[in-house]
């Protein structure tokens, strides 16, 4: 059984275990940095938060990180629609979620460590060009290219699905970019390795970026290795 967290644990352990719960720490506005060495419970009481509710919200939050890790769907035979709807409700909606929350986190780092650390500042700039060109990315997928493997799939004509595989390629230099840029970010902080006494904020973002990296390894995979092979071999 997946353990449960029951508020004994320090906010900076939750967080550690579970880097999304760094989320609701800042919707809340309990510091999980300087103040990340206090029991959860302590931080709830002085917020005046409800410790039941805050919990049952952060064990299911964590719940449903584990089970999206578990699923393991063969996207390669699944409908179409149902991969596109799988790509927008798991990867896309992840990255308009985190890429605010990690341009928050990544300028606080630059602004408090960039002097010590003058890499932060190519990493701030990176960063921002990738959360740039991965929303213009999002809206032109979503808006204009999904809803044309859809038609193509609903009608499955040969002309509907050319239609669909002309606008691949766009995508396709797109996700190249954006792996460069990933792995120029990788390249400049040493693979992230985190520098000594690095605060929790540096740690949370260091990880919460690798996270990041993570699910758009998977992502562009999806896109790249199954759904436009699959528009292309029908087109």
């Amino acid at each position: 059984m997946e353990r449960k967290f029951t508020g004994s644990e320090t906010v900076g352990e939750i967080v550690a275990a579970f880097p999304g719960a760094g989320n609701l720490m800042k919707k809340h506005k309990i510091d999980f940095c300087c103040g990340g060495n206090r029991p959860l419970s302590e931080a709830l009481r002085q917020k005046g938060i409800d410790e039941k509710k805050f919990l049952e919200e952060l064990n299911r939050l964590h719940q449903q990180a584990l089970e999206k890790q578990q699923q393991n769907v063969d996207w390669r035979n699944a409908p179409l629609c149902d991969l596109i709807d799988h790509i927008v409700q798991k990867h896309h909606a992840y990255l308009l979620e985190e890429l605010p929350l990690l341009s928050q986190f990544v300028t606080k780092i630059f602004r408090v460590h960039g002097g010590a650390h003058p890499e932060l500042a190519r990493l701030h700039r990176l960063f921002h060009q990738l959360k740039t060109d991965l929303e213009q990315h999002l809206v032109e997928e979503e808006e204009t290219v999904f809803p044309l493997i859809k038609e193509a799939e609903r009608a499955g004509t040969r002309e509907a699905f050319q239609k669909a595989s002309e606008t691949l390629a766009k995508l396709e230099d797109d996700h190249s970019a954006a792996g460069e840029l990933l792995r120029e970010m990788r390249e400049i902080t040493d693979d992230y390795r985190l520098p000594e006494g690095a605060c929790r904020t540096y740690t949370l973002t260091f990880r919460k970026l690798e996270e990041l990296e993570a699910d758009m390894f998977q992502h562009i995979h999806l896109e790249n290795n199954v759904l436009f092979p699959r528009v292309s071999r029908q087109a």
